[in-house]
């Protein structure tokens, strides 16, 4: 019996019709994604779900969804599914994460324009049969600084279209090597001095709770006057009252926004503002984009469906069914390895180098090089996946390498992940015991046995006595518990590590606590998907 996939949202028929040709029994049903009722009471009747924004996979929905296998995502948000439910059920979520890129960089320049020149209320004033041509003095676009904030697939688009109106681009990105920055031909820069130079910022970040709020009321103090402020990437990147105040002020002197705190939009601290130019998420909305991000999803969904290939999937490795019971725990592993490193190094990462050890050497280690490299990205791009992150990790010009060996010591094999950046070497190595549960066995070159748990601390210390009991002490007393205390020293009153697994997450009002301690160089948090 043919697979059937539901089309809730609008596809055009060629997508739809791709289905048809691979196979797949397709029930196109556009309208139906804003009826939740109705969806609700048919979605059980189908094995994939093709969707855009209109239609939301909400815990309930997939609940209802009793044989559903994969929901595929027409473009690269995937805020209308709720993946944790979805993964819970064992449904693949796939997106399209590259197929709206150049269209949502265009529509930023456009916007730079258009708050550039004034042109909307030009437009609006000029049709209503006045003539205001002093009132509407713009700026010119060539020779100025433009700051762009996430220099990624779109931002780095971005950066190139600037460049070609002879602009001169700064960027801050966390992610993003000097040497691809010079390739790029702009200036990595800190965010602070990008605030200070630019006349106008453009944002092309992921919503996370790092960039959340990158422009609030402080960074928008540290802006030059007179700066113009663009977004596309995601709304809540920036606080909409404070913004409104600076224009207010005069100290800004106009924004373009297409994303906003609540969508839709029906009200902000923005609107009705002189020289802000609004339009409606239409980031993606251009004919070939919808066209690209269609089609994409129609061919993996039915890839999938009918022949068990993955790609482009959020939760989800992409391995063949035959390797499956054997990497799976691998995956996890390497998906935590690639984890911890992220959540503790906060410098531009320059070099990665995965050492494969004994029985990994001979895996697919594609696969469990796409998984490390999505965990180290994820802390600060969400909804990365094994597809994508090996194209990030290249598009910022990272040097990878991976080595592959005998294996050399008592585990049968073991994964070692080494990163370096322009101002350290971190590493962590981990391996998979009979249990088939991640362990870390070594941090920074320092031996130890540790669990993996959701809620985790890190801390590095100098040996010293009496640091377990001040660590217990101070967590005990704020209502933390431990359920597993793992130590580790390099010498004698030398460099020392301690990784605890507590029930939940920490106030950094505890962390701030700890490292008060003299001897405690860092208490970093940290967290782990769960299995």
């Amino acid at each position: 019996m043919a697979p059937r996939v539901l089309v809730s949202d609008e596809l055009s028929e060629t997508a739809v019709q791709i289905f048809r040709d691979r196979g797949v029994d397709v029930d196109f049903q556009p309208k139906i994604g804003k009826d939740k009722d109705k969806l609700a009471e048919i979605i059980g009747n189908y094995d994939g779900l093709a969707i855009r924004s209109a239609t939301k996979a909400t815990e309930k929905l997939i609940a209802a969804a009793t044989n559903l296998k994969v929901i595929g995502r027409a473009g690269i948000g995937v805020d209308n599914v709720d993946i944790p439910a979805a993964s819970r059920r064992g449904i693949i979520v796939m997106n399209t994460p590259f197929g709206n890129s150049i269209t949502t960089a265009e529509h930023a320049i456009a916007l730079m324009f258009a708050v550039a020149r004034q042109l909307p209320a030009a437009d609006a004033s000029t049709q209503a049969g006045k003539w205001e041509k002093s009132k509407f003095m713009g700026v010119e676009i060539t020779g100025k600084t433009l700051g762009v904030i996430g220099a990624g697939n779109i931002g780095s688009i971005v950066c190139s279209r600037a460049i070609g109106l002879k602009m001169r681009v700064l960027a801050y990105d966390p992610f993003l090597s000097k040497e691809r920055a010079e390739e790029m031909g702009v200036t990595k820069v800190e965010l602070d001095e990008l605030l200070a130079q630019a006349d106008f910022i453009t944002l092309h970040v992921p919503m996370t709770d790092k960039t959340r709020g990158i422009l609030n009321k402080e960074a928008l103090a540290k802006t030059k006057p007179g700066v113009r402020i663009i977004n596309c990437a995601r709304g809540g990147l920036i606080d909409e009252a404070a913004l409104a105040d600076a224009i207010k002020s005069g100290h800004v002197a106009g924004a373009g926004f297409d994303v906003f705190e609540v969508e839709p939009a029906t009200e902000s601290p923005l609107f009705g503002l002189p020289n802000v130019v609004c339009t409606p998420h239409l980031g993606a909305s251009t004919t070939e984009a919808q066209e690209n991000v269609a089609l994409q999803v129609a061919e993996q969904m039915s890839d999938y469906l009918v022949k068990g290939a993955v790609s482009n999937a959020i939760n989800m490795p992409s391995i063949t069914a035959e390797e499956a019971p054997i990497l799976k725990p691998f995956i996890r592993l390497a998906d935590v390895l690639g984890a911890f490193v992220g959540q503790v190094t906060e410098g531009p990462i320059k070099e990665i180098e995965i050492l494969y050890d004994g029985q990994t050497a001979s895996m697919n280690t594609k696969a469990l090089t796409s998984a490390l490299l999505a965990g180290l990205i994820r802390p600060q791009v969400a909804d990365v996946n094994m597809v994508s992150a090996p194209v990030m990790v290249k598009e910022k010009g990272i040097i990878l390498s991976e080595v592959k060996r005998d294996k050399t010591g008592v585990y049968d094999g073991y994964i070692k992940l080494t990163v370096t950046t322009e101002k350290q070497t971190r590493s962590v190595a981990g391996t998979v015991f009979s249990d088939g549960k991640p362990r870390f066995i070594q941090i920074k070159g320092i031996n130890m046995d540790a669990d993996v748990g959701q809620h985790m601390i890190y801390i590095t210390n100098t040996d010293v006595p009496g640091m377990i009991g001040f660590i217990g002490t101070t967590l005990g007393n704020a209502g933390v518990n431990i359920a597993n205390f793992q130590l580790g020293r390099e010498k004698e009153a030398g460099d020392a590590i301690a990784l605890l697994y507590v029930d939940g997450e920490v106030d950094q009002a505890v962390l701030d606590k700890l490292t008060a301690n003299q001897a405690i160089k860092q208490a970093k948090p940290l967290t782990f998907s769960v299995e």
